[in-house]
Parts: structure tokens; C-alpha cells; sequence
């Protein structure tokens, strides 16, 4: 057996994750790779915290990029926050707040789910009554962008909430960082973890993650050990925040880091705002030419992701059989519905690099010679 080089057909990236990466930022990936801990690479480090910081919204002391994908940004909150026998209001109106509950019981905590159905928000009044009818809940965990169904929750009503009742927030922000508004400060998000591959249009493997300073108090005073070691920020911390030469903890993603700055200095050099801005123009874009084609969204609009779009499949429609001749012949990727939407729903992403109107007018030109076979 003689295994050549790989070479992917270029595709372009409007499903639920990875998105499109730009051109600038595939080039940063193949800069030259030096030591992690090199004062270069160091100072680089340095300058992805403050752009992260800009893209957060926050001045968190503790804003750095865990060396793994998204759920690992998950798990980090959960891990270094939530202790054994302590109660987590978490909220569940899709794939990715099941995940949390995951979390909170694999740790010997005890989850007080809120559920909500699927393509619905998180509802602010059965956190309250949840958190009403458990004054000792440590945490409200919630999902801003969920992923699984277009859903966005209001992070700053939810997390206003969690405060009347002192108890911290944990925030999925994976499909939400760069796309739609995000203010960690204002709100007052306690800890939050995002995903490079969505709407910050990097390659994936990177968690953006920050934690306040009542996270960060939090981590300080409990009783335990972190129960992961490679998640454990107490010793991440002086990897990332060391004064002068920093201990060493991992070896860093190097290269992966060089995109993750690239694809940061392109939303600074946008503008935070011009970006949410732009994903929402495009979402105008495709839902009007979905709605021409008669095909439905299923989020209430007041409440809908402008870069991730679940949409209805018209009856009588082959869902794998749509997709492949996507793909296929269009080198064009949309998502499966997953869950209660598996067979039902088609996601469109508009994400970061791929909000752009070539994308849109090709996926419309696609979808409608597809759906005409």
C-alpha cells in the first residue's frame, strides 16, 4: 500500500461548524512554528488575551485560549468551578445544554434542569422559579447560541437573574462570539467559553474561554483538587499570565495559535460591531430568497440565530438525497438536524468568513436546483 499526500476538495463551509476559514488566516497556519515558549510566541500570547478580551467585551484578567476544541472550553468552566454536592440550574433547550448536564453529574454535582423545547429560548421565568425553589444553587448554566436549533437565549436578562439570586453563570457562547452582541462586562457573565471555528472563521481545536472575578474567587477557595489536570486554570494560569518567563504546562498548538491571532486581528480590524452587523445583513439576504422558495424557518424570528438557520425541509423532500447533490456538485456543505430535529430541519450557517453575499447567492442557486431534482 502506497498512501499519497491529502488534498480535500475545497468545499464551501455553511453547515453548523467548521465555517469557511479566510485565505489570511490558512496562510498564518503555515508560518514558520517556533518554541512555546519562545519570547516571540510569548508576546504573540499576549496579543491574543487583548483581542479576545475586545471580542468578549471584557477587561477579565483571565481571558486566554484553551489548547482544544470547544467542549473543552466546556468543561473547563465546569471543571474548575463546580464542586461535588453543589446544585447547577442548568438550562436545556437543545443538544448543547444536554452536554452541560453531562458535566454537572459526572462532577457529583446535582443538575436542576430547566427545559425548554427545541428551537425555543431559554424562558427567564422558569430560571427564576427554579432558582426561587433552590436558594442553594451555586450556578445558572446556560447556552446563548444553541447550535442544534438556531436558538438565541437573552444571556443578559439570564444572567441579571442568576445575580438577584448571588448564584454565578456559565455560558455557552461556542456559535454566539463574533456573530451576534456579546458584552461580558456588561452583563455580567461570570465564566463563558467559546469555539474558534464558528464565527471567529479559524481553524478548530482552539477554546476562547474567560472567567470573572467571581469565577476566578470561586476557583480559589475550593476545597478540592480540579479533578483535570490539563484543565486544572490554577496551573494554566502561570502558563498564560506568568510574570516574566512562564512555567510551562503543555505545549501550545503553535501554529493553531498564529490563526487564532490572524482570525482576531480581522475582527478587530472590521469591528465588533460591523461584524454582528454583517451576519445579521446576510441572514436578511437568505431568509428572503428561503421565503421566496417557500421554505420555513422554524425559530420565531424575534428569537433567531442570524448565523445558524434551521430551516423547515419541504415535505417530500429526500433530506441525505438534498445534501449530497449539495456537496457533490455544488462542493457545498449546509447540516443535518440533529435530536428531535434529525430528518426535519436543514442548518444553515452564515458564520464568520462564510457571512458573505457569494456564499448566500450560491447556497440559494444550490438549494433550488437540488430541490428541483
Amino acid at each position: 500500500m502506497s498512501i499519497t499526500s491529502f488534498h480535500p476538495t475545497p468545499r464551501t463551509l455553511m453547515g453548523p461548524g467548521p465555517s469557511d476559514v479566510s485565505p489570511r488566516v490558512l496562510e498564518a497556519l503555515s508560518r514558520p512554528t517556533i518554541g512555546h515558549l519562545d519570547p516571540e510566541f510569548v508576546g504573540m500570547m499576549d496579543e491574543v488575551k487583548a483581542m479576545l478580551q475586545y471580542a468578549f467585551q471584557t477587561k477579565n484578567e483571565f481571558t486566554i485560549a484553551v489548547s482544544a476544541p470547544g467542549s473543552a472550553g466546556m468543561e473547563t468552566c465546569f471543571v474548575n468551578l463546580v464542586e461535588p454536592g453543589e446544585k447547577v440550574i442548568v438550562c436545556v433547550n437543545g443538544v448543547f445544554g444536554g452536554r452541560m448536564v453531562e458535566n454537572v453529574e459526572r462532577l457529583g454535582a446535582t443538575a436542576i434542569i430547566v427545559n425548554d423545547d427545541w428551537g425555543k429560548p431559554v424562558d427567564p421565568q422558569k430560571v427564576e422559579t427554579a432558582l426561587e425553589q433552590n436558594p442553594d444553587a451555586k450556578f445558572v448554566a446556560f447556552v446563548h447560541a444553541e447550535t442544534s436549533t438556531g436558538a438565541l437565549s437573552d444571556a443578559k436578562l439570564l444572567c441579571q437573574i442568576a445575580q438577584k439570586h448571588n448564584a454565578l453563570t456559565i455560558v455557552d457562547a461556542v456559535t454566539s462570539l463574533g456573530g451576534v452582541e456579546l458584552r461580558v462586562d456588561e452583563w455580567g457573565i461570570d465564566a463563558i467559553y467559546s469555539g474558534s471555528q464558528k464565527c471567529m472563521s479559524c481553524v478548530p481545536g482552539i477554546s476562547p474561554v474567560s472567567f470573572g472575578p467571581r469565577a476566578i474567587e470561586k476557583l480559589k477557595a475550593r476545597e478540592g483538587k480540579v479533578p483535570s489536570w490539563f484543565l486544572d486554570q490554577t496551573l494554566v494560569m502561570s502558563y498564560w499570565s506568568g510574570e516574566g518567563k512562564r512555567s510551562y504546562h503543555h505545549t501550545a498548538p503553535v501554529n493553531s495559535l498564529y490563526a487564532l491571532h490572524e482570525s482576531l486581528v480581522m475582527l478587530q480590524n472590521e469591528g465588533l460591531e460591523n461584524a454582528w452587523a454583517r451576519h445579521k445583513t446576510q441572514h436578511e439576504a437568505l431568509k428572503a430568497g428561503l421565503t421566496e422558495m417557500g421554505i420555513e424557518f422554524i425559530v420565531d424570528e424575534a428569537h433567531r440565530l442570524p448565523q445558524l438557520n434551521t430551516i423547515k425541509i419541504p415535505e417530500g423532500v429526500d433530506d441525505a438525497a438534498v445534501r449530497s447533490t449539495l456537496l457533490n456538485e455544488y462542493n457545498l456543505e449546509i447540516g443535518a438536524g440533529l435530536g428531535a430535529f434529525a430528518g426535519k430541519a436543514w442548518r444553515i450557517g452564515l458564520m464568520g468568513y462564510a457571512a458573505r453575499s457569494e456564499n448566500v447567492m450560491l447556497c440559494l442557486a444550490a438549494l433550488k436546483s437540488a430541490l428541483g431534482k
